[in-house]
């Protein structure tokens, strides 16, 4: 199919505006010789001459006057093209966001975060999802919108920003029978404890450091979510060492005692990771500014 450079368009509908060369080459800021050679140029695609020179001006040809709806039409889808502008309004939006979180993230930044929304942003709902092993593909493809959590796969690859850093704790209930005013290493190797068997992260971190270092525990129970075990800690004297804001927030509102993990353990980055499609997305970024904002805030 021929093709032909959308200039020599533009300069098709001032002749046939102007009837004239020169004022037509005024009009686009160019050399009359310029828009000569673009005319002979449109001349040798249409096969036609377009425009005749009279004693009135350039007249245009029958063809031409047939042509210059659908130049316009093209110039003008052209125009919108070129000024378009993703826009997001959180007020008006009725958009949906997915979000891979864990349970904990759940607990910590829903409650915040759908308040929010419901007050600066009514239209805006709110999916999670599960951390699935195809985060990444679910990112790159959208079904994600971002994935919050200690994600150390998705480091390479992604834009990522930290959320808050994170650390160990025990919990027991409040009315423990042996664990009131402190936790030594010997009385937590000798207690029963609750233990995470989720592929997660942050559970596997956590049983290499305490096999690393050689500590015993004695395993009665093995739950998938830290919230499902700290639950039955609360009702039960078994032990649970968990992440501090899970603890944090469950500290207020359940009977339970929190102490400091006996043994040294690292502390890790809790992130908010996107794809690079999404990066420039208005409303990926303001979501994201939303996140940080809220989390912030918490740590004040």
């Amino acid at each position: 199919m021929d093709t032909i450079d959308i200039r020599l368009l533009a300069v098709f509908d001032q002749i046939y505006r102007t009837r004239s060369v020169s004022a037509a080459a005024e009009a686009l800021g160019l050399g009359q010789p310029a828009v000569s050679v673009a005319l002979a140029k449109l001349r040798h695609h249409f096969g036609n001459p377009l425009f005749v020179r009279t004693s009135s001006g350039m007249d245009p040809t029958p063809f031409s006057e047939g042509l210059v709806q659908p130049v316009r039409e093209a110039l003008g889808a052209l125009d919108n093209v070129l000024a378009f502008r993703s826009e997001f309004d959180p007020v008006s939006s009725r958009r949906r966001f997915r979000i891979c979180m864990t349970d904990i993230s759940q607990l910590v930044l829903l409650p915040r975060l759908l308040t929010n929304l419901r007050a600066e942003a009514p239209g805006i709902s709110i999916e999670t999802l599960p951390m699935l092993d195809d985060m990444a593909g679910l990112l790159q493809s959208g079904e994600a919108d971002l994935a919050i959590g200690f994600l150390p796969q998705l480091e390479a690859g992604f834009y990522q920003q930290t959320l808050f850093s994170q650390s160990f704790v025990c919990m027991v209930g409040r009315d423990h029978p042996r664990i009131a005013d402190g936790l030594d290493l010997a009385r937590y190797e000798a207690e029963e404890h609750a233990v995470i068997s989720s592929s997660g992260a942050a559970p596997m971190m956590l049983e290499r450091e305490i096999e690393r270092q050689g500590i015993k525990r004695r395993i009665a129970m093995k739950s998938p979510s830290f919230l499902a075990a700290a639950f039955v800690v609360e009702h039960t004297d078994l032990v649970l060492t968990t992440p501090r804001r899970l603890a944090d927030v469950l500290e207020g509102r359940g009977t339970f005692r929190v102490f400091a993990v006996p043994f040294p353990l690292p502390d890790y980055e809790v992130k908010q990771h996107w794809h690079e499609r999404f990066h420039h997305d208005d409303g990926n970024r303001w979501l994201r500014r939303l996140i940080a904002r809220l989390l912030a805030e918490d740590r004040a």
